[in-house]
């Protein structure tokens, strides 16, 4: 059983796939990381030797920045946002599209899923007074 950057490494997978389970490493960084260390890309977890799994933890440690150091430099760059009040920081603190999509039909999933049916929210036109 490989634990990189404190996250166990599913055994069953491909180490290539494997790696996309810690925070920080997606396909690209992860096939990077298996040229450093000359391990097969299509090599399964349960296979690796001890010592190719201490290869991949010193070169996921020493070169990249991964799980808790990340979120937090991620969330210290929102809060920063938030602080100086720009654009994309008063986007984050409404909970709005950051990236210029747009909102008046879309952006369900960040504003959350409020609209239950077609008529809903409406206000009846009798009932205006």
């Amino acid at each position: 059983m490989a634990r990189i950057a404190g996250v166990t490494l599913p055994n069953h997978k491909h180490i290539a796939v494997a790696l996309t389970a810690i925070y920080g490493i997606g396909h690209a960084r992860a096939n990077e990381i298996l040229r450093k260390a000359q391990i097969e890309s299509t090599t399964k977890t349960k296979d690796l030797s001890e010592s190719q799994v201490n290869d991949i933890r010193d070169i996921v440690e020493k070169a990249h920045r991964v799980e808790g150091d990340l979120r937090r430099e991620v969330l210290g760059n929102i809060k920063r946002l938030r602080e100086i009040q720009s654009y994309r920081g008063l986007r984050h603190a409404k909970r709005l599209p950051v990236r210029g999509q747009r909102t008046k039909t879309n952006s369900r999933t960040i504003r959350g899923n409020v609209r239950r049916t077609m008529g809903s929210g409406r206000v009846k036109a009798g009932a205006k007074t």
